[in-house]
């Protein structure tokens, strides 16, 4: 094989690889602190300091009012108590802005003021998981008419126990999974850790 063919396989090969790979039960959750809202209100999060308090559920999504990304917003708003009860926090990571987040998480169809939404407009926390990020579409619009103006996440949830391991992952893409089975799988899994 002359030296030109093995070099453009290489070349070829490592473009096949994704920069990357999601993390896996089993690995440590890297650490992150964001700004987010929580009811309409500006705060900060750290999921070390919610670690101290039980496990975290970190789910990654596309974009605040967009339907599916509603359906999973609300369904965690009404197993809120249940998550509560297993000694959970559950925190949503996004591109929103928090302007965005702010109506996001004080819409009674959505959020409902129950649980934080963060804001990762750089995509650092998502690439620290390794969630995939897809470039926004000029013009998209939300579900209120409003121009997104952001990336998207790849749908993907993280269930981190104290230890700051990961205890489970859900992926819409890999798993084939809907909005609202991530809500019901992560519940599953901290009511199980909260058994033991």
């Amino acid at each position: 094989m002359k030296k030109g063919s093995s070099l453009g396989l290489v070349i070829t090969a490592a473009l096949c690889i994704p920069a990357f790979a999601a993390l896996n039960t089993g690995d440590r959750a890297p650490d992150f602190s964001a700004p987010a809202s929580l009811a309409g209100k500006d705060f900060h999060f750290s999921l070390r300091t919610a670690l101290k308090d039980g496990p975290v559920v970190v789910y990654f999504y596309p974009s605040a009012y967009t339907r599916g990304c509603d359906l999973e917003a609300h369904t965690f708003a009404q197993d809120k108590d249940q998550f509560t009860a297993a000694g959970a926090t559950i925190i949503g990571v996004s591109e929103d802005s928090i302007a965005r987040l702010n109506q996001f998480s004080a819409d009674p169809d959505y959020c409902a003021g129950r649980f934080p939404v963060a804001s990762d407009p750089s995509g650092k926390i998502a690439a620290s998981y390794g969630v995939t990020a897809s470039p926004g579409k000029p013009g998209a619009k939300d579900v209120r008419g409003v121009e997104i103006g952001h990336g998207f996440f790849e749908r993907e949830t993280f269930v981190v126990g104290k230890d700051h391991k990961i205890v489970a992952t859900f992926s819409s893409q890999s798993d084939h999974l809907t909005p609202d089975a991530h809500v019901q799988k992560s519940l599953a899994v901290v009511q199980q850790l909260a058994g033991k």
